[in-house]
């Protein structure tokens, strides 16, 4: 029985890739931290983990365990939901929306990259797709 993960089709050469969450998390802890002028050690020493695997996690090369993510959330003085959030925002803000006018001709579709300016149609239908 294949998992449903094995339906999604792999990103064509030259797509964009989707950011790893591992990626996510780090930047956002890495900038809490930083805005809180603490140190590595300190924010490791007090979330009961190495200043090596903090870093680490940090620098999006591993992926902590909700245990882990929950203690460091803790030692920075933040909620798991706090750091989800700040996730979900930089995960939105990496991804440009695309507009799609169905009325266009030829294959029925034109993607417009976000910002360009939207070509005029003979009065069809512009979805925006996040």
């Amino acid at each position: 029985m294949s998992s449903p993960m094995s339906t999604v089709p792999a990103p064509e050469s030259g797509a964009r890739r989707e950011p790893l969450l591992r990626h996510l998390l780090g930047g956002v802890l890495r900038e809490e931290r930083l805005r809180q002028g603490r140190t590595l050690v300190d924010v490791a020493a007090r979330a009961r983990v190495s200043v090596a695997y903090l870093s680490e996690i940090e620098r999006g090369r591993k992926e902590p365990s909700s245990e882990v993510l929950v203690a460091v959330c803790g030692s920075l003085g933040i909620r798991l939901t706090d750091l989800v959030a700040a996730t979900h925002a930089a995960l939105v803000g990496s991804v440009r929306p695309v507009l799609v006018d169905l009325a266009s001709s030829g294959n029925g579709v034109t993607a417009v990259p976000h910002g360009a300016p939207v070509p005029a149609s003979s009065g069809g239908v512009v979805l925006l797709a996040a």
